[in-house]
C-alpha cells in the first residue's frame, strides 16, 4: 500500500509553496534563514500599519469629506522599504491584525518571494477562505512587498507584473450623491476643458428607491457632456432587482458604458438576470476579497466588465490571478473602488486591463500623501518608470492625519 495522500504531502509534492511553513500550527523558519536551506538574502525586518483620515475639499459642495485608509510600511535589512495601502472600512481591525499577527509572522522572510509569502499568510491566517479584514490587510502588505520587489530589481511594478502597456485609459468619478442635479453638471464641466472624456457618477438616490430621479440626474449629465464622452453609473450595491432593472431601462437612451454593482450583495444570479433583461453593460467586483468571488461572477455570466481592486482583492498577487481568469472568459478588467495610484499598475500590466478610476476623493488623498503622483491627462494616465510603485510618502502629511 502506498502512503496515504494528505494535504501536507500534496503541497510538499507539488512544490507550489513551502507546505510545512504554510499549514496552521507549523513552525516558521528561523529569521534570516532561506527556504529549504538556501542562502540568506533580502529579509523583512519590520511591518507597520497605521490608520489615517485625510479631509478632501470637494469643489461645488465647498466642504470637506474625510477619507480613511490604512497605510503599511515594510522595511528590510538592506534598507529597501515598500509602501502599501488599503481602504478605511474595518480600519482598526485591519491595523491590529497586521501589527499583531502578520508583522511577527513575516519578519525574517524574503519579501521578493511574493507568491510564497501570500500563500503562507493565506493558509496560516485564513484557512477557511474568509474575506473582509483579512483581504484588506493582505492587500496592503502584498502591495508593499511588490513595491520592494520593484525597487530591488530597479523596475516599475506594472512591468514586473506583465508590462502590457504604459499608457492606460483613465476615467474621472466626479458625481457624488451629495450633489444635486445642478451641482453634478457644474462638477463635470470642470473636467471638460482638460480633455477628460470618461466620467462616472453615483446613483441610488433615496437608497435606491427613486430610479426616476436617478435617471433625471443621468440625463442632465449626459446633456452637459454631449454624446461622445463615456458615462458610467455606480449603484454601490443599493438596488433591489426591480429598482435596478427600472433604472437600467430608464438610462438606456443615454449610452451608458456600464452600470456598476447595481444589486444587493453583488448577487451573481440576479446580476446575470439583470444583464439579460437590459442593454446596459454590467460591471462588478471592486469590493470582492478573493479570486473565488470573481470566479462566481464569471461563471454565472453576471458581468460584462470585471473590477478587481488591488487594495481589497488581495494585492497584486491575487489581482493578477483575477485578471487572468477574466481573460480566459474574454472579459475586460477595469478599476473600480478608487485608489488609482496603486490600481493603475495592474491595469497596465495585463492585456485585458481596460481603465483606471480616478475617484475624486481617493485621487486627491493620493496626491496629498505621496510625492509626484501620476495624473490623468486627456483620458489617459502614463505609468511611471520609477522602480517599484514610484510613490514616496509625504511623512509630514501622514503624521498630521494619523488616527489613534
Amino acid at each position: 500500500m502506498g502512503q496515504r495522500l494528505t494535504r501536507r504531502n500534496l503541497l510538499e509534492s507539488t512544490g507550489l509553496v513551502g507546505a510545512a511553513m504554510m499549514l496552521p500550527g507549523a513552525q516558521a523558519a528561523e529569521p534570516g534563514s532561506g527556504a529549504e536551506g538556501a542562502p540568506a538574502g533580502l529579509r523583512i525586518s519590520s511591518v507597520k500599519a497605521t490608520v489615517h483620515g485625510v479631509p478632501v475639499l470637494v469643489p461645488v459642495l465647498e466642504k470637506t469629506l474625510k477619507t480613511y485608509f490604512v497605510f503599511v510600511e515594510v522595511t528590510t535589512d538592506e534598507g529597501v522599504t515598500g509602501y502599501g495601502l488599503t481602504g478605511g472600512l474595518q480600519r482598526f481591525g485591519v491595523r491590529e491584525f497586521i501589527n499583531r499577527q502578520l508583522a511577527p509572522f513575516l519578519k525574517g522572510k524574503n519579501p521578493l518571494e511574493t507568491e510564497a509569502r501570500w500563500q503562507e499568510m493565506f493558509l496560516t491566517f485564513n484557512p477557511r477562505y474568509q474575506t473582509g479584514a483579512w483581504s484588506s490587510a493582505v492587500s496592503a502588505v502584498d502591495i508593499a512587498l511588490w513595491d520592494i520587489k520593484g525597487k530591488h530589481y530597479h523596475q516599475p511594478v506594472w512591468r514586473l507584473l506583465g508590462g502590457a502597456k504604459k499608457n492606460v485609459p483613465a476615467y474621472i468619478t466626479f458625481g457624488l450623491l451629495e450633489f444635486d442635479r445642478e451641482q453634478l453638471v457644474e462638477m463635470v464641466r470642470r473636467f471638460l476643458p482638460e480633455g477628460q472624456d470618461k466620467f462616472k457618477m453615483v446613483v441610488a438616490i433615496d437608497n435606491g428607491e427613486n430610479p426616476q430621479e436617478d435617471a433625471a440626474r443621468v440625463k442632465a449629465v449626459r446633456e452637459a457632456i454631449g454624446d461622445r464622452p463615456d458615462l458610467m453609473i455606480d449603484g454601490n450595491y443599493l438596488f433591489s432587482m426591480n429598482r435596478g432593472l427600472e433604472l437600467a431601462r430608464r438610462v438606456e437612451p443615454y449610452n451608458i458604458t456600464w452600470f456598476e454593482e447595481p444589486l444587493y450583495g453583488n448577487d451573481a444570479r440576479l446580476l446575470a438576470q439583470l444583464r439579460e433583461r437590459c442593454s446596459v453593460p454590467i460591471s462588478a467586483g471592486q469590493n470582492e476579497g478573493s479570486r473565488f468571488r470573481h470566479l462566481e461572477l464569471l461563471q454565472h455570466g453576471a458581468i460584462d466588465i470585471l473590477q478587481p481592486n488591488v487594495c481589497y482583492v488581495g494585492g497584486y498577487t491575487e489581482g493578477l490571478k483575477v485578471a487572468a481568469m477574466a481573460q480566459a472568459f474574454n472579459v475586460l478588467v477595469a478599476d473600480g473602488g478608487g485608489w488609482p495610484h496603486h490600481n493603475m499598475h495592474l491595469q497596465a500590466a495585463v492585456s485585458n486591463g481596460w481603465r483606471v478610476e480616478f475617484h475624486y476623493l481617493m485621487w486627491k488623498v493620493g496626491e496629498a500623501i505621496y510625492q509626484n503622483t501620476p495624473e490623468p491627462e486627456k483620458g489617459f494616465v502614463t505609468l511611471t518608470e520609477e522602480p517599484g510603485l514610484g510613490l514616496e510618502p509625504k511623512r509630514e502629511v501622514l503624521a498630521e492625519y494619523l488616527e489613534s
